[in-house]
């Protein structure tokens, strides 16, 4: 599939597997730096939704979070590890959701790698706050929109399209698939 734009006349479709995938999805998150983290996904239930900021994305295209022990997403997780994560990189571009399973645990080294001293606003006692819980999420696929060739030349091409009558339209879309 090309367009579902039946006026498009570029490739506006690409779909994304394996490595390629994770890296649009590492290069989008860390665009945005933070997402909201979508638990208690369950068919005909509202989902609990919250801004998280990701601390890493690493080239296997996994997500990294810090969180406290006592909040209502470790227990929600602990019912249902699998989240939704939505991103939002900029007002026209890098947009990403991603599906995936979560991995709660305190490994200790994880936490140092991931800390930055702006989290004792919510770990009081530093990086050694008992408190401390480290989220992994696995992707197992998502969706992408995004822009071929950067926002400045998006833009011109839809400002000359809008001129000439004639659809250019510089956006890229398509599934994200870890295998």
């Amino acid at each position: 599939m090309d367009s579902i734009n039946q006026n498009q006349p570029e490739k506006n479709h690409q779909d994304l597997h394996g490595a390629e995938a994770a890296k649009k999805m590492k290069d989008l998150a860390e665009n945005a730096e933070s997402c909201f983290f979508c638990t208690n996904i369950k068919a005909s239930q509202p989902i609990t939704t919250r801004p998280m900021a990701v601390l890493k994305a690493d080239e296997a295209g996994n997500f990294w979070f810090l969180t406290s022990d006592d909040s209502h997403k470790i227990e929600e997780l602990q019912q249902d590890p699998f989240v939704q994560l939505m991103f939002q990189g900029s007002a026209h571009s890098d947009f990403l959701t991603v599906y995936g399973n979560t991995e709660v645990s305190k490994d200790k080294a994880m936490i140092k790698e991931l800390w930055n001293p702006m989290l004792k606003t919510w770990f009081t006692e530093g990086i050694d706050d008992p408190r401390i819980t480290v989220l992994k999420v696995v992707p197992t696929g998502g969706y992408y929109w995004d822009n071929k060739h950067g926002n400045a030349v998006a833009f011109a091409k839809q400002a000359i399209g809008a001129a000439t009558g004639v659809t250019l339209d510089d956006s890229i879309e398509g599934k994200l698939d870890m295998k």
